[in-house]
């Protein structure tokens, strides 16, 4: 039975699997980036499959309590440190610490008549490590935090009147929920029963450090047990190796970049541990929100259009040559860059090849993002050599990315490497194609346009250098110019479906089968096995 028929037949039979997904943010609470936004999208996608998801982050200061208000679900919670223990993972001696930390447990309950309230959400409250912080990240002590968050969670379903089968933790932060669950709560006759997946979004950030300069001596194999919580050992464990170790079920957010792991190209010296554990791999694409994406409602564009009337994009293009201002010209191939300057990104294709692109086409570029600083200067370069061809706007902004995918005839996505991505599904939502790299979730969702067969989504490169960028970039150039041949382009990319429904079904079948796993680990384990 092929995949898509597996998850159809266990849709049809589904049997209220409960799931919990533990993370350090979660939208609309509080958000830094991709995984705020995972964390209220998919749990929301799959409560309106009719299961019973729900949420758990640390309850920040900065959380908006009047929009968001919160009830006390448990107080008193002792969470072990770990200090003052004889199991190796204990506190060197230091007996100034302390063997638990107190939290409590709040709860956001959701209003179930508006369809697009988040799922319900705990959070765990504790006013030293959360309470008096107003950034997510970028603490010293940022490993306490997120083994607190992994062990509170843990301690608070010893508790719950609400179990779940399935934890679902999210990156390095919480990979040491799965590794704890494993070793420290193994025995627990409730806890141990549970199911967990682990979901890589970005396998290069595996703690507080960069794991391509670690020396012998501080090598985390993750064997061993979590140091306690104020052992200077715990600032050196390997969050994502532990998570990919002692997890039941590992997903990533694209299938080839589950693939790509595997590989030392993409491994991030995790592609040997990965391999041996490849029977547990999946690969499940992101999916955008269509209510907030969808640009027949958008309430920043100038005209408002579908897949039908998608001609009327020409006043949304007028309206983005001015805010970036560029000369209004309908003929001008408008391409945007939407996006974080970092070197993951692959703009440094770029460098060699602009001005060329520049002088030889009729081109203009819409600059959004900030990041590192050669980057901004490069851009910013362009622009003062080509007014009215280049366009910048090097900071934040919530609203233009709308303005970008409504008005530009094209989005540039030349990453070095890209777990998922979630701009090529906004952009094709709204019409605006892709010229985008072969790699992880760009090679899965941006289909490279063939004129024997008109069909494709975008125009696709394989290789990383410039010459097969400017390649790309000349090809979509010359279709653009056919207005029949664009548009037809453009129609292809906005009937996908990048919506969350989709991967939420995939999701569903990966707790069956973690659950599955679990099952089989534990009855092999079992001392009254045979």
């Amino acid at each position: 039975m092929c995949y898509a028929l597996k998850v159809m037949a266990f849709l049809k039979s589904k049997s209220g699997v409960k799931v919990l997904f533990v993370a350090p943010e979660a939208a609309p609470f509080i958000k830094a980036g991709g995984l705020g936004q995972v964390m209220f999208a998919l749990p929301r996608a799959l409560k309106r499959m009719g299961y019973d998801v729900r949420v758990m982050a640390p309850r920040y200061g900065s959380i908006d309590l009047e929009k968001f208000p919160l009830e006390t679900e448990y107080e008193g919670i002792h969470v072990p440190t770990g200090s003052g223990t004889n199991n190796g993972n204990g506190n060197n001696g230091n007996e100034a610490t302390p063997e638990y930390l107190v939290c409590n447990v709040k709860k956001f309950t959701p209003d179930d008549s508006d369809p697009h309230a988040p799922a319900i959400t705990y959070f765990l409250e504790n006013l030293e490590y959360y309470e008096q912080r107003s950034n997510i990240y970028g603490y010293n002590d940022d490993a306490i935090r997120w083994a607190l968050l992994s062990r509170g969670a843990l301690e608070f379903l010893k508790v719950s009147s609400w179990v779940p089968d399935v934890i679902v933790a999210s990156d390095w932060q919480t990979g040491f929920l799965c590794n704890y669950l494993k070793t420290d709560y193994k025995d627990d006759p409730r806890l141990g029963k549970m199911a967990t997946v682990f979901m890589i979004h970005n396998l290069a950030f595996q703690g507080l450090f960069d794991p391509h300069f670690v020396t012998e001596m501080d090598f985390d194999d993750g064997q061993s047990l979590v140091p306690s919580f104020f052992d200077p050992r715990l600032l050196k464990i390997n969050g994502m190796r532990r998570g990919i170790l002692h997890a039941d079920v590992i997903s990533t957010v694209s299938p080839t970049y589950a693939k790509e792991i595997m590989t030392s190209q993409y491994g991030e010296l995790l592609d040997g541990l990965l391999r041996e554990r490849r029977s547990r791999v999946y690969g499940i694409l992101n999916g955008i929100d269509y209510d907030d994406f969808n640009p027949q409602t958008d309430q920043y564009l100038v005209e408002n259009y579908d897949v039908k009337t998608v001609r009327s994009r020409k006043a949304n293009k007028e309206e983005l040559q001015e805010r970036f201002g560029l000369e209004k010209n309908e003929d001008a191939f408008l391409v945007s860059i939407a996006s974080r300057f970092t070197e993951q990104k692959g703009f440094d294709l770029l460098f060699s090849v602009t001005d060329v692109l520049l002088k030889e086409l009729n081109i203009q570029l819409a600059i959004l993002g900030s990041g590192e600083g050669k980057y901004m200067g490069f851009f910013q370069d362009l622009e003062k050599r080509y007014p009215g061809r280049v366009g910048t706007h090097l900071a934040f902004d919530a609203v233009l990315p709308h303005v970008i995918h409504g008005g530009a005839d094209a989005i540039l996505i030349p990453s070095r490497f890209e777990p998922c991505g979630l701009l090529q599904h906004e952009a094709m939502r709204y019409g605006s194609i892709p010229i985008a790299r072969k790699t992880g979730g760009l090679a899965d969702t941006v289909e490279d346009y063939s004129s024997n067969t008109q069909s494709g989504t975008g125009f696709v490169f394989k290789e990383f250098d410039s010459f097969s960028l400017m390649v790309a970039i000349t090809r979509a150039h010359e279709n653009f110019k056919n207005k029949t041949v664009w548009q037809k382009i453009q129609k292809n990319a906005m009937v996908k479906d990048f919506s969350w429904n989709n991967s939420a079904k995939e999701y569903a079948h990966l707790f069956t089968v973690a659950l599955g796993f679990k099952k089989r680990d534990t009855a092999k384990n079992s001392p009254f096995k045979g």
